[in-house]
């Protein structure tokens, strides 16, 4: 049996899934089949969601979040070691034009070998260009 891929989904793709916006058919692709598909987003990524869904009038305390998330298949990273941290800081550096949270979730694929999920082309187009990251843009 071959391994499963991973995906590290940054809060805009989860929050796309959530609120059945565009793009969700591609999530709901990869959270379909956990034996094929290994899905993953960064607490500090998981913070992003919690605001959206607060300032949407659907506040879930983390608890709640953190449930749901695991229900749907995905798994919560919380760790952020020092590794992680330093290749955040690192990106940040060197694009700028990328928020710190979205440089956790492109450091947080990295060591996976894993395909980040966004729909963030404003953010990760530059780094598509550079090369090196895997990126799946849904929409």
């Amino acid at each position: 049996m071959a391994e499963a891929a991973t995906f590290v989904l940054d809060a805009c793709a989860v929050i796309a899934f959530i609120q059945a916006e565009p793009g969700a058919e591609v999530v709901k692709d990869l959270l379909i089949n956990p034996e094929e598909n290994r899905c993953i987003v960064h607490a500090v990524n998981a913070m992003e969601i919690s605001v959206d869904l607060r300032r949407r009038g659907a506040a879930r305390s983390a608890e709640a979040l953190e449930q749901l998330l695991e229900g749907i298949g995905i798994h919560v990273e919380e760790s952020l070691p020092h590794s992680l941290w330093q290749a955040a800081a690192e990106l940040k550096a060197r694009i700028r034009r990328i928020s710190m949270a979205d440089c956790v979730a492109l450091a947080t694929a990295d060591p996976y070998g894993a395909t980040l999920v966004t729909s963030d082309h404003h953010e990760f187009d530059p780094i598509v260009e550079e090369g090196g990251h895997r990126i799946l843009f849904i929409r």
